[in-house]
C-alpha cells in the first residue's frame, strides 16, 4: 500500500487580506469616533499600516482590522505586530503589522518534533524549505496529527495542503 501524506504550510490570501483591509478603511471613515482623527489603513505589498492622530485611536484602528481579517478567514497569527505600540512621526501615530508567510525553521522543527514524540507510530515528518510534509501508511494517522497540530499552540497560521 502506497504512502498518503500531506504539507503544513502557513500561507496568507493576499485577495482576503486586501478584501478586510478595503472593508476596515471604509467602516473607519463612515464612523462616527474616526472623524477628525486623520485615522487611514493601507495594504501595500505584505504590510498594512494603520495611521491616527492618537496611540488609542490607532489601536482602535488595529481592532478594526482585526476583527475584519477574522471575518474574512484570516489567521491572526498571520499578522505580525512587533511590540504592538504605535509609533509617533510628527503628529500621526503609526502603527505597521506584517504579513508573515511560510514556517520559519525554528516552527518547523517545532512541528516536527512535536509529531515525532506525540504522533501516532509510523509518522514521519519531513521539513522541505518552509514546509513541513507529513507522510503515513494510515490516512487516519494522518487525520490524528492534523487534529494534534490544529490544537497545539504554535506561532503560525497553518495550513494543511496536498492530502493524498
Amino acid at each position: 500500500m502506497a504512502n498518503s501524506s500531506f504539507d503544513v504550510v502557513s500561507e496568507v490570501d493576499h485577495q482576503e487580506v486586501d478584501n478586510a483591509v478595503n472593508q476596515a478603511a471604509k467602516e473607519v471613515n463612515q464612523r462616527y469616533d474616526f472623524r477628525g482623527v486623520d485615522a487611514r489603513v493601507e495594504f501595500s505589498g505584505n504590510s498594512i499600516t494603520m495611521e491616527a492622530n492618537t496611540e488609542e485611536r490607532t489601536l482602535a484602528v488595529l481592532d478594526v482590522v482585526q476583527s475584519k481579517l477574522v471575518r474574512r478567514g484570516v489567521s491572526l497569527k498571520a499578522l505580525d505586530l512587533g511590540e504592538k505600540k504605535p509609533v509617533q512621526s510628527g503628529k500621526i501615530y503609526r502603527l505597521v503589522g506584517v504579513l508573515r508567510e511560510g514556517l520559519s525553521q525554528d516552527n518547523a522543527k517545532k512541528i516536527s518534533k512535536l509529531i515525532r514524540d506525540e504522533g501516532p507510530k509510523g509518522v514521519k515528518a519531513q521539513i522541505q524549505g518552509d514546509t513541513v510534509r507529513v507522510s503515513s501508511k494510515s490516512r487516519d494517522d494522518l487525520q490524528a496529527v492534523i487534529a494534534m497540530l490544529k490544537k497545539a499552540d504554535i506561532d503560525a497560521a497553518l495550513q494543511f495542503t496536498n492530502y493524498r
